[in-house]
């Protein structure tokens, strides 16, 4: 094998695990930090670790960056409003993939800027740290990430298709609330029947980190472990959550006992 095809299958190397990296790291502290914890309050931690996950949700989230508080309320929203009008993304009201996200996007923002007044429902406990998100949701900022990982792809994409992967790497976070927000409410199996449309995407979620098991979430919103239903839904991220709680990182608040109703057939 010659001393090219080496160069060129590292540099391919180096972008998709550059590539995968970003997406199972920008994707554990938005369902760790901003999901479980900024929404569900599934577990506590003190405030200096709270800013100190706030500040790795801004690094490994990048460009991509969301404030735990718009999050947060929103999906408290989400949860309390699901598949009706009031609802901010749901397939059952928004005609196209596009148009939800966009409604998604336009919701969020006036929430994290301070533009839309909210029940206090919705924002309880929510943590905020304002200064820091200023800073985090700035184009300085965003423009920042997005630069260093375009020198990545200067350095190593040797070939034009690799170049495709960057476009998905700016748009990480929106693009893993979609595959939520869209597909686990029209495709999948359920384990209980709820009031909204909300299915478990994947039987094994080795893409979402357990967000998948969005119909498991629904029934238990609290619940820290998404999975644990059938024998096959492990949930990656409580795994992790169950290790910080070992080591005193954090601290479970409660568990919910699953409930006996699980249907057994999938709809």
């Amino acid at each position: 094998m010659g001393r090219f095809t080496l160069n060129y299958l590292f540099d391919m190397e180096v972008i998709f695990l550059f590539f995968i990296a970003h997406w199972y790291l920008s994707l554990f502290f938005q369902t760790f930090f901003m999901h479980r914890y900024a929404s569900h309050k599934a577990f506590t931690m003190n405030r200096f670790t709270e800013k100190v996950f706030f500040v790795l949700t801004w690094i490994f989230q990048g460009s991509n960056y969301l404030s735990p508080y718009g999050y947060g309320v929103m999906h408290r929203m989400h949860h309390a409003f699901a598949d009706t009008p009031e609802d901010p993304h749901s397939p059952r009201y928004d005609e196209t993939l596009f148009k939800m996200m966009w409604k998604t996007k336009t919701i969020y923002s006036a929430i994290a800027n301070g533009k839309m007044e909210v029940e206090s429902r919705f924002t309880k406990g929510v943590p905020r740290w304002e200064a820091f998100d200023k800073i985090a949701r700035s184009w300085p900022s965003r423009i920042f990430w997005g630069a260093a990982y375009t020198l990545v792809y200067i350095n190593f994409a040797t070939v034009w298709w690799l170049w495709l992967l960057l476009p998905i790497q700016f748009l990480l976070s929106p693009i893993h609330g979609a595959i939520i927000n869209w597909f686990a409410h029209k495709y999948g199996y359920r384990n209980f029947e709820v009031s909204d449309t909300s299915r478990n995407f994947l039987p094994f979620d080795f893409l979402m980190m357990g967000e998948s098991y969005h119909n498991n979430h629904h029934k238990h919103g609290s619940r820290a472990n998404f999975g644990g239903v059938r024998w096959h839904e492990l949930d990656p991220t409580y795994l992790a959550i169950w290790v910080l709680n070992k080591l005193g990182v954090i601290q479970l608040v409660k568990t919910t006992q699953l409930k006996t109703e699980r249907i057994t057939q999938a709809a």
